[in-house]
């Protein structure tokens, strides 16, 4: 694997930051661009290994956006790894009451909904249709959004969850859509629409209770494992080969296996 430079969005998230840690550790990795809507608390890292990460503020508004982008382009780096990480399942809404995923139709209020949508649809959108003029160029890139199996409309047997549902299935929608685009404007970008499974992290911690063990990975892990698949990606690019279908975009889990859309 040639030398690289990894960009990592919604860096404050437990997978992105073991997805930071193994990226230090890989000494093909030149550097790392971490984007999140605060700086990290100090870790016991070496200096010399933490000179690998530069951290960038953004709120994720379109201008904040641009204005990162256009900050991490004036270094010139070879990108061509790059983690979209946003998104949220529960949490507090701004009138202060509890939000969780709806079970009946009579859950289902605008402002939860709109919510979720901005978090797990709207923001990765925008992020993605701003990054074709960073990311343009001959190196084999790869661009992972962590999207879920909830979202796949043809494996909804079980309904509820209405806005996390909508809100990956619009994501998956756009992120094939994206790829058709991407095809003709940066032919070296693939798009990955990953699930990571349940992990061990705030986002499903309400949600670990039935979890069996074994299917309750940790961030390392599954840091690891979209690292193992961004990296065959990579590999395939090189050998000529392409990826399901002859796409530009791939849904797949953890392990690697095809979710259907």
């Amino acid at each position: 694997m040639s030398s690289f430079y990894a960009l990592i969005i919604g860096a404050g998230s437990t997978i992105a930051q073991a997805a930071i840690a193994q990226f230090k550790q890989n000494p093909d990795c030149l550097g790392v661009f971490a984007v999140s809507r605060s700086l990290p608390t100090k870790d016991s890292h070496s200096a010399k290994i933490e000179k690998k990460v530069r951290w960038f503020i953004c709120d994720n508004s379109e201008s904040s956006i641009q204005d990162v982008i256009q900050q991490i382009s004036q270094h010139s780096p070879n990108i061509t790894k790059v983690l979209i990480c946003n998104g949220v399942l529960h949490g507090t809404q701004q009138n202060n009451e509890t939000m969780m995923p709806e079970k009946k139709l009579e859950d289902i209020n605008a402002e939860q909904l709109e919510a979720v949508f901005h978090a797990n649809t709207v923001v990765p959108m925008l992020w993605l249709s701003k990054l074709v003029p960073l990311l343009k160029g001959k190196e084999a890139t790869q661009v992972a959004l962590f999207s879920a199996r909830v979202g796949s409309i043809s494996d909804n047997k079980s309904g509820g969850w209405y806005s996390y549902r909508a809100s990956k299935a619009a994501l998956n929608m756009l992120i094939q859509n994206s790829a058709i685009e991407y095809a003709r404007r940066a032919k070296n970008v693939k798009l990955i629409a990953f699930h990571p499974g349940t992990t061990d992290t705030p986002l499903s911690k309400p949600f670990q209770r039935s979890v069996p063990k074994n299917k309750l990975f940790t961030p390392e892990f599954v840091a690891s494992q979209l690292l193992t698949i961004m990296d065959s990606f990579e590999m395939n690019a090189i050998e000529g080969l392409s990826i399901e279908g002859n796409r530009n975009a791939a849904f797949l889990d953890w392990n690697n296996q095809a979710i259907n859309w």
